[in-house]
């Protein structure tokens, strides 16, 4: 079953890369994550490549995303005391706000804090590691037709001038045939492209390197500007809290009609009134099919916080940590 819409698509692009990236070279460690960027641009999906032995340093900071503020503090804590204007760089706004980060920091055991002579000291608990290894942006377009095409040109032609990834890829469904070639000429050449056949479910084999891509990094002599570092690990955080699987924060897995079905080794959502794949947008308390759980189905084995539904939200949490420890280990292999 490959599904129809292009968000069902998204989901098992997501998957495959968690099972078999890099193409054609064989598993590296990496985290994969969904519908991010920045204000200019929005990637389909993002795989972050880890370094195992820093990714793991990284999970001592918990599960959560690290956000801008605290990365600030986070990254600049000293090893010993220190008030905090002395110790963290100005961050470029007030430092009021950055006093606010170090609470928050210190709320969640990411750093120390204490006050001295009516001041406020931090230290760091733990160095904050550099787990990141590079980026690497994935446009996904089950149908490429014309216009398809030339609006993903110009959105992959921006990545190649940018640089905040090291490389950008285009999937798109093959059916056996080759991709038009008329097509693939629009795609900038520095793009790689992904063929992918799901019918037969998802795995390492599903998928091959119509096109090879570039390496955007910029040279070492060169090297990226501290704007753009802090760019790229503001998306790595936010690639590492949220991951691809949390579709479900965005759906109504309460609805007696929601399922997970099994894709090969994906799980994708699936609305059993409408029997498709269904969107964020159409899986939603306003739609015409959604019927809450009976409060009878949360008496029978179910956490007393929630039903099958809330039994779900658990299983792709407990898939996401796995993961997790899967990468943190250096383990190529996923089940």
């Amino acid at each position: 079953m490959t599904p129809d819409a292009e968000f069902g698509y998204e989901l098992l692009v997501c998957r495959y890369a968690e099972l078999a990236w890099y193409p054609g070279e064989g598993p590296r460690p990496a985290v994969v994550a969904r519908q991010l960027g920045t204000k200019e641009r929005r990637w389909d999906t993002v795989v972050i490549e880890v370094d195992p032995a820093a990714f793991a340093a990284r999970r001592a900071f918990g599960d959560r995303t690290i956000d801008s503020d605290l990365l600030h503090v986070v990254r600049h804590a000293p090893a010993e005391w220190a008030w905090y204007r002395d110790a963290l760089p100005h961050p470029g706004y007030p430092w009021r706000y950055v006093r606010q980060a170090v609470h928050r920091a210190a709320g969640r055991e990411l750093i120390e804090k204490r006050r001295r002579n009516n001041r406020i000291q931090l230290r760091r608990k733990r160095p904050y590691p550099d787990w990141v290894k590079r980026i690497v942006a994935i446009e996904n377009k089950p149908d490429l037709d014309r216009s398809a095409a030339d609006r993903l040109a110009d959105q992959l032609a921006h990545d190649v001038e940018t640089c905040l990834a090291d490389e950008a890829w285009l999937a798109t469904e093959t059916t056996g045939e080759r991709v038009e070639p008329a097509l693939l000429r629009e795609m900038p050449v520095e793009a790689g492209i992904l063929a992918t056949d799901f019918e037969g479910g998802v795995g390492a084999d599903a998928a091959d390197v119509a096109w090879h891509p570039s390496d955007l990094a910029p040279a070492e002599h060169e090297r990226r500007d501290p704007e753009t570092v802090t760019r790229r690990l503001e998306i790595a955080e936010r690639a590492y809290g949220k991951g691809w699987r949390s579709f479900a924060d965005t759906m109504r897995p309460d609805c007696r009609h929601f399922e997970l079905r099994r894709n090969g080794q994906a799980l994708v959502p699936y609305c059993a009134a409408k029997e498709t794949v269904p969107t964020a947008r159409e899986c939603s308390g306003s739609c015409a099919s959604f019927s809450p759980e009976p409060p009878q189905w949360r008496t029978k084995g179910w956490p007393i916080e929630g039903g099958p539904g809330k039994g779900l939200e658990l299983v792709l949490d407990r898939r996401r940590e796995r993961e997790r420890d899967r990468v943190a280990d250096g383990d190529g292999e996923s089940d």
